[in-house]
């Protein structure tokens, strides 16, 4: 196998594993939707903050509990999820199916944009509604995929072979 037979092989595999793995998100936040909106409600109400020991805030004042803007807030999510499920597919295809990055790379990059303006949608929500204090693993996950969507940007924007 050639360098670049074995290069395309690998992000071939990893665009359909970024889209497989958008495609589950869209699913899962689509028939769990109601538990989405109160996952989010937790987060912009500012309800971990009250736990047991109390965590007293200046920030507390952000808090959000109408159960409305939760709702929009998870539109919001989801419609960015779906975009960038949709384009990382077609990008898939793309490289798949015409074997060429060259036509699946704007597509491709399309999805990560999405992908990234979701996880710095979550993030800087977050921030705002102080999920630091008591939502960390929360905080490191949105890191994570974050972190996740630069190398997959690297890895279909690079000049390899």
């Amino acid at each position: 196998m050639s360098v670049q037979s074995s290069l395309w092989l690998f992000q071939s595999v990893y665009a359909v594993g970024l889209a497989a793995w958008l495609t589950i998100a869209v699913i899962d936040n689509v028939r769990g939707f109601r538990e989405l909106v109160h996952a989010v409600g937790i987060t912009m109400s500012m309800t971990p903050l009250q736990r047991s020991p109390a965590i007293r805030s200046v920030l507390s004042e952000r808090a959000v509990t109408s159960v409305h803007w939760h709702r929009l807030a998870v539109f919001l999510l989801l419609a960015l999820k779906l975009l960038a499920c949709v384009t990382c597919w077609v990008g898939c295809y793309q490289l798949l199916v015409g074997g060429d990055l060259a036509h699946a790379r704007p597509w491709l990059n399309i999805a990560l944009s999405a992908f990234t303006a979701l996880l710095f949608a979550m993030h800087l929500a977050g921030l705002w509604f102080a999920y630091w204090m008591r939502e960390d693993d929360l905080q490191r996950g949105h890191w994570a995929l974050l972190i996740w969507t630069l190398g997959a940007f690297f890895l279909f924007n690079g000049a390899w072979a």
